[in-house]
């Protein structure tokens, strides 16, 4: 199972550079960021600087959106960025929520996203694409690669995922919800024709090792209210039923809204209503023991990567514990 961190691209920039130092000499292979950029700072300037002071960790958003970027300028900048450092990115994407709502706009609907998807890869890895009754593609492309991994909870963007993703993104590490999640990518997949082994799947979650669970707990409460908003979509679109699992639905009822000014952060007084229940089940927290643990449970499910959060205030303890500790029990 591979590891990877993701940043948020708070001022000063050469923070996350450092952060993104630290964990690839600690054995991750994967850095990742936000993406909102009102919220935060530009993050494919930040990850220029990056991969330019690193060797081989692989660089990208978490998650990007069809609405805040032009897809073709998104397909431009990952095939410059590889251009420059050898194919090192990846392309997470989803319907762009903070990016989204922080400017009164509504998310992006998942067939812009599917469309986003395709002209992403194609153009990035020099293939050429149709746009308004012209053949276009970038001429200075040369053997390009890039995987677009998709992100999602209900059952039509899991449906996408196992059509079309290289990889499947769940941001929560709840084994009976992945489990589900899961299935459905696989399902799809194989109605697709595809290989459902070949679809990278990729758990994301705050993780915060140590001794003092109610800490880790109020640190990482934020994570249970950033789900949430994608569960009310999820609860609006399609109600409570059959087809979301309670397990992903019942904490909401007690939620009365979301100030994005605090989004991802510890301390975030819009996710009150976020029980230690839900915590402990969608973060990774306890001792190191407890982390393996719950990691080895995620990778018998099917998990190809564990992606932490890094938002809280022992950063360098974490991935310290992880590289020394955590990581080399996975390899």
């Amino acid at each position: 199972m591979d590891f990877g961190v993701t940043f948020q691209t708070d001022p000063p920039a050469s923070r996350v550079v450092e952060l993104t130092k630290l964990a690839e000499a600690h054995g991750f292979t994967h850095a990742w960021t936000f993406d909102s950029h009102i919220l935060w700072q530009e993050p494919y300037v930040i990850h220029s600087r990056m991969l330019a002071e690193t060797e081989r960790i692989i660089v990208g958003p978490f998650v990007t959106n069809p609405a805040t970027r032009d897809p073709s300028v998104t397909a431009s900048t990952f095939a410059t960025l590889n251009d420059m450092y050898g194919n090192r990115t990846v392309c997470g994407i989803g319907r762009g929520d903070s990016a989204q709502r922080v400017m009164g706009k509504k998310p992006t609907t998942l067939g812009q996203v599917e469309d986003a998807m395709h002209v992403i890869k194609e153009l990035a890895e020099g293939r050429s694409i149709e746009a308004n009754g012209n053949e276009v593609s970038i001429p200075w492309v040369r053997n390009g690669k890039l995987d677009v991994w998709l992100a999602g909870y209900g059952p039509k963007a899991l449906d996408l995922a196992g059509r079309k993703a290289d990889g499947f993104i769940l941001q929560l590490a709840d084994p009976v919800i992945l489990e589900w999640t899961v299935g459905h990518v696989r399902e799809a997949a194989e109605s697709a024709g595809r290989d459902p082994d070949e679809i990278k799947i990729c758990v994301a979650a705050p993780a915060y090792v140590g001794d003092d669970l109610a800490h880790q707990r109020e640190q990482s409460r934020w994570f249970g209210g950033m789900v949430g908003n994608h569960v009310a979509d999820l609860v609006r679109r399609y109600g409570e039923g059959d087809e979301i699992p309670s397990a992903l639905t019942e904490y909401i009822k007690a939620r009365e809204g979301y100030d994005y000014a605090h989004h991802g952060k510890a301390g975030n007084p819009s996710t009150d209503f976020v029980p230690d229940e839900i915590v402990d089940r969608f973060c990774v927290l306890g001792t190191v023991e407890d982390h393996k643990e719950k990691l080895r449970t995620l990778k018998d499910l099917g998990v190809d990567q564990f992606n932490l959060y890094l938002m809280h205030d022992e950063k360098e303890e974490t991935l310290k514990a992880y590289g020394e500790e955590i990581i080399p029990t996975f390899g």
